[in-house]
């Protein structure tokens, strides 16, 4: 079986971290080859790393705006690869894959991991996502939040599975003490207790709602810091929203980091604000290290976060209950202790790379059929 995974990257992230494990996770029968998109250059990283694994990758020389001449590209691509099975991630992915795959007769999967409605352009393409997904002969979501959403979209119940996103949990065997002294020295006073988050500076993430959280918290928690990993058309208005509230030196923006799992273990508590999500890698990643987890009741969120068992769960939009909830999990070391282990218990029995791969081999197989009795 081949299966060729069609992307557009710009840097090495959750989502394509989780198309890299799928590939090296699925039996040996199975053939993983990827074709990303040129993105002015911005592949090279996951195509570097796919490359580091050794994994067939190709990056296509035509992109946006000439999509036609991409578009004939893809299709003479393929019909070289020979496929039997497309799947898509993303928009553009989904787009255009749809359009070869169906000049080719290949069966084509398109991943659902959320849309963002950001801003107008991206409200535009999340809109011609939702038309390809109805158009293609399966869609996998990451989440059931997520299902819902390309359900009401006018995907047909047949055509769709949720097969989760996954961790591994040997990123996290080891602890290194010096990334917890590094932690600790993003703030400009000595800290007790840190709260990290992490995620693309953009609305939908409602980093402004946790800012707002953590200047409710400083009366209460004097020795709190606040580190968000990241970067995003938001930073600058982030900065100046910090720096009017009093906050510099104990709410630090810190950047995009590709060793952020080095600094996760050292964190007291994960904080996701976000309006919007899938089904965030960063609270796999969380629990993965035994980290517990505040984060909004959106998306598939509450299929990770238990309230009151390895986390809490909060309303989008409340930086009043997300700073109480961030409260009662610091106030008791033994609780937040008791939750992280909780968390990561649940990723350890139920968010593997071996289950999600079982659950897309099974798929693909059942395409192929379906496609050589038709």
């Amino acid at each position: 079986m081949h299966v060729v995974h069609l992307a557009a990257s710009t840097f090495f992230g959750g989502p394509e971290r989780q198309m890299l494990e799928l590939a090296t996770h699925l039996p040996a029968d199975v053939r993983s080859s990827f074709v990303l998109f040129a993105e002015n250059g911005g592949a090279a990283a996951f195509r570097d790393e796919l490359l580091r694994h050794r994994l067939d990758v190709h990056v296509l020389l035509h992109d946006t705006p000439r999509l036609l001449r991409t578009r004939l590209e893809l299709i003479e691509r393929l019909r070289t690869l020979s496929p039997h099975v497309l799947c898509c991630h993303g928009y553009k992915a989904d787009l255009l894959g749809l359009s070869a795959a169906r000049r080719l007769g290949i069966p084509v999967v398109a991943v659902s991991r959320g849309w963002t409605g950001e801003s107008l352009k991206v409200r535009l393409y999340d809109r011609l996502d939702r038309w390809a997904l109805r158009r293609m002969d399966h869609v996998v979501c990451v989440s059931w939040g997520q299902a819902r959403k390309v359900r009401a979209a006018g995907v047909r119940a047949q055509r769709l599975s949720v097969i989760h996103n996954a961790i591994r949990l040997d990123r996290f065997a080891t602890r290194d003490e010096r990334y917890g002294d590094h932690l600790r020295g993003f703030f400009a006073k000595p800290v007790s207790h840190v709260v990290l988050a992490a995620g693309r500076l953009s609305p939908e993430k409602g980093f402004a709602v946790l800012v707002n959280a953590a200047q409710r918290l400083r009366a209460r928690l004097p020795e709190m810091g606040l580190v968000i990993f990241g970067d995003g058309p938001l930073r600058p208005v982030l900065q100046r929203q910090i720096d009017s509230l009093g906050l510099s030196g104990q709410v630090v923006l810190a950047g995009h980091r590709r060793d952020l799992d080095a600094f996760l273990p050292h964190a007291h508590v994960l904080a996701l604000a976000s309006f919007t999500e899938g089904l965030p890698n960063v609270i796999l990643e969380a629990f993965a290290a035994g980290v517990p987890v505040v984060a909004t009741d959106v998306g598939g969120n509450r299929e990770l976060v238990h309230d009151g068992i390895n986390g809490r769960l909060v309303p989008p939009g409340r930086g009043d209950a997300l700073a109480e909830a961030i409260e009662s999990v610091l106030q008791s070391e033994p609780g937040r202790r008791q939750m992280g282990e909780r968390g990561r218990q649940l990723v350890a029995v139920e968010f593997t790379f071996a289950a999600q791969a079982r659950a897309y081999r099974h798929l693909f197989a059942r395409l192929i059929r379906r496609r050589a009795v038709a």
